[in-house]
């Protein structure tokens, strides 16, 4: 209830003062299409008007500078001086608690209990898992993964935080046999794209699809002959423009940074997803390679201590009983096994290793 009121509370805030994004929102749907062009420009870049003349926005916009003022009038204000006022104060009204939805996301707040951030969480990541599998199309994993399965080589390329996916896949697929590598860095990974053939598949990772390092080396494997597949959740973002399948996973508006986890978690599922599919191509390979590098590492593991078994009343010992037997006992009727003499020199061990271990050390 307290995380509900405090939402309203700032959006009763942000609607006693609103700025020129808002302004644009609320009028747009009567606006003509000359000034729709002009507010799709601005929702784009809201502080264009600061740097861009009356004349250059109207040239960028692709109307004229009396339209730009029939615009400002319609969204409130006088003209085009007013609205670079109005600009310039929504850049300078920014505050913490703008900073924190920009980076962080509007589904937390500064001051949410522990309880509210994990359920908000949960929530989120979520969605995200059940939004992207029920995009999956079954017929394409399984086109893919036989591409993968039966492939010279596989390239993955990622950079920033999709490298970390890059390099997982890589090194599952390696185990079951598949030669692959993964490229976090561009020259290399232009490198080895140029080097590739109608043999080999290249997958390039990006959430937001545009990162330009990532659509450089996926175009150029592209341009050397190669299946080409991107992982993205925008279809028509430059990366999932130039590959020959495009996968798709969701992220929630919640989060509004491209690196957020829930969008990694979405594209782990997907690469999941296809790591089966592709195991699944050739099971006595798959078992085979599983198998023999689980051998090599397992000596490398350490082993889970045995813990002492508490004894049970029976086998309780009674220390001064034991004492007093091991007396009256006398010398063990066990002794350790002597090593026997030599025949020839009594003085002497027997010849042999034993022999040799006690005189030579």
């Amino acid at each position: 209830m307290a995380r509900a009121q405090r939402k309203a509370n700032r959006a009763g805030s942000a609607d006693a003062s609103p700025g020129v994004a808002q302004r644009i929102r609320a009028n747009r749907p009567q606006m003509s299409a000359a000034m729709d062009k002009i507010a799709a420009l601005l929702l784009d870049n809201p502080t264009a008007p600061l740097n861009l003349s009356i004349t250059e926005l109207a040239e960028q916009a692709g109307t004229s500078a009396a339209t730009v003022t029939r615009f400002c009038r319609v969204i409130g204000y006088a003209g085009y001086v007013p609205l670079r006022v109005g600009v310039a104060a929504d850049v300078g009204r920014g505050d913490a608690n703008e900073s924190w939805h920009t980076d962080i996301g509007r589904a937390f707040e500064p001051h949410d209990s522990g309880a509210e951030v994990v359920q908000a969480l949960l929530n989120t990541h979520s969605r995200s898992l059940q939004a992207t599998a029920s995009s999956v199309d079954l017929e394409q994993f399984a086109r893919i993964a036989h591409r993968i399965a039966t492939c010279r080589h596989l390239d993955i390329y990622g950079i920033g935080g999709s490298a970390g996916m890059a390099t997982e896949m890589a090194m599952r697929l390696y185990r079951i046999g598949i030669n692959v590598h993964a490229w976090p860095e561009v020259h290399v990974g232009l490198t080895s794209a140029a080097i590739q053939d109608g043999r080999s598949v290249a997958i390039g990772i990006s959430n937001t699809g545009r990162t330009l390092e990532t659509v450089q080396m996926l175009s150029q494997a592209r341009s050397s002959g190669a299946f080409t597949v991107a992982l993205t959740n925008r279809n028509d973002s430059p990366l999932a423009q130039l590959a020959d399948e495009h996968l798709l996973t969701a992220t929630p508006d919640e989060y509004l940074q491209p690196d957020e986890l829930s969008a990694k978690h979405a594209q782990l599922f997907v690469l999941d997803l296809l790591y089966v599919l592709v195991a699944q191509q050739n099971f006595p390979r798959t078992t085979t390679k599983l198998a023999a590098s689980a051998m090599a590492v397992l000596p490398h593991r350490r082993a889970l201590r045995k813990q002492p078994v508490p004894a049970g009343p029976a086998s309780v010992v009674d220390a001064p009983q034991l004492a007093r037997n091991q007396n009256s006992a006398g010398p063990s009727s066990n002794p350790a096994p002597r090593i026997p003499d030599n025949p020839r020199h009594p003085s002497k061990p027997a010849s042999g290793t034993l022999g040799k271990d006690v005189t030579h050390g």
